[in-house]
């Protein structure tokens, strides 16, 4: 019953309201930001649902070790449960970072075709891997053919794959490449506003949209409602 009231009141069910319903399984979603804005924290946002749902997520990480991204998960997964006033939050945290696996690599020798590789190994040693967070990548550096290989892989296995970039771009042209963005079903970009941080939704469910906006805790974070 917890475990349900918190999937019901996750932060990411404001963005699935902005988002056309959020990104769907088979699909590919990608969070943009000027370096330092949250990136993490909302890939992290994005992997806890996941994990609610009961997906095995692989989180991906190139710019920090795996003690900083376990600590995110920690302090964002705190804050959520303080919002509902759990007791035995560690017993109930062990049981939902069970079905986490992190994963460093190395950025000069990453490619997304050995990320998938990666995946592919897991699933066929036992892991049911079905949500992807791949924290940090260049897309400039990388091919619009390596994104498709990602693309068909997470459709054909039903997995929900989450990029985030660095980008200081603000419109949907600008932010990924037209041969790279025919293959993310959603794109959003964090913004600094006059009332703090934002998501500004660019494309969901394959297609361009305006308008939409998703506010951030100014300091947890975490996604909220609009005033």
């Amino acid at each position: 019953m917890v475990k349900q009231d918190l999937i019901d009141k996750c932060p990411v069910r404001f963005f699935d309201e902005e988002a056309r319903g959020g990104l769907k399984t088979g699909q590919l979603g990608l969070i943009t930001a000027k370096k330092g804005l949250g990136k993490t924290s909302i890939l992290v946002q994005f992997g806890l649902d996941s994990l609610l749902l009961d997906r095995h997520l692989v989180h991906v990480s190139f710019d920090q070790h795996s003690s900083n991204v376990i600590a995110w998960y920690d302090s964002i997964l705190a804050e959520i449960c303080k919002k509902k006033n759990i007791d035995s939050y560690e017993e109930f945290a062990d049981s939902i970072i069970r079905d986490r696996t992190i994963l460093n690599f190395n950025q000069e020798a990453f490619t997304l075709p050995k990320v998938v590789n990666t995946i592919k190994s897991l699933k066929e040693g036992g892991i049911k891997v079905s949500a992807l967070v791949i924290d940090g990548v260049n897309l400039k550096n990388v091919p619009a053919e390596d994104v498709k290989v990602v693309a068909e892989f997470a459709k054909a296995e039903n997995l929900v794959v989450w990029f985030s970039d660095t980008n200081d771009k603000e419109e949907l042209s600008e932010t990924v490449s037209a041969e790279q963005e025919v293959y993310f079903a959603t794109v959003a970009h964090i913004v600094q506003g006059a009332n703090g941080l934002c998501i500004k939704v660019l494309k969901a469910d394959g297609s361009p949209i305006e308008g939409a906006t998703v506010k951030l805790d100014t300091k947890t974070l975490l996604m909220s409602k609009k005033d």
